[in-house]
C-alpha cells in the first residue's frame, strides 16, 4: 500500500518542530518514530495512530477510526482515523499528539538514532 503525499505532508507540517521524529515507510505506508517507536503514519489516505492498547477500544468508539489491520491481523494499540476524521487541522493535530503522547510513554527502541525528516 502507498501514502496520500498531502497526507504526509500535513502530518509532516506538525512535527516539523521536533528533532526526534523519524521517517520509515513501513505497515503499509510512511510511520513516523519518536525514539524508535512509531507514533503515527499515513496509509492509502487514512491516518494511522498508536493509541495505546488500553485506549483502543475508547478510540475505536470515535466517529471515523477503524482498527489498523496489518498482514490480515488487527495490531493492539493502533487504529486507522478516515479522512473525515482528521479533515480539521486541530483534529490532526489532535490524534497526532494522541500518537505522540503514547509513543512517548515507551522505552527508546535500541539502535534508535532520531533523525529528522
Amino acid at each position: 500500500m502507498s501514502y496520500d503525499p498531502e497526507v504526509a505532508g500535513r502530518v509532516r507540517r506538525l512535527l516539523s518542530h521536533r528533532d526526534d521524529i523519524a521517517e520509515r515507510k513501513m505497515v503499509g505506508g510512511l510511520s513516523f518514530l519518536l525514539n524508535g517507536n512509531m507514533c503515527c503514519g499515513v496509509a492509502g489516505g487514512d491516518l494511522m495512530v498508536r493509541v495505546g492498547a488500553g485506549q483502543r477500544e475508547q478510540a475505536l468508539g470515535e466517529a471515523h477510526v477503524q482498527p489498523m489491520v496489518f498482514g490480515g491481523r488487527a495490531l493492539a494499540g493502533f487504529i486507522r482515523v478516515e479522512p473525515p476524521g482528521f479533515s480539521a487541522e486541530a483534529d490532526l493535530a489532535a490524534w497526532v499528539q494522541r500518537g505522540l503522547d503514547v509513543a512517548g510513554s515507551l522505552p527508546p527502541k535500541a539502535g534508535s538514532a532520531s533523525t529528522s525528516k
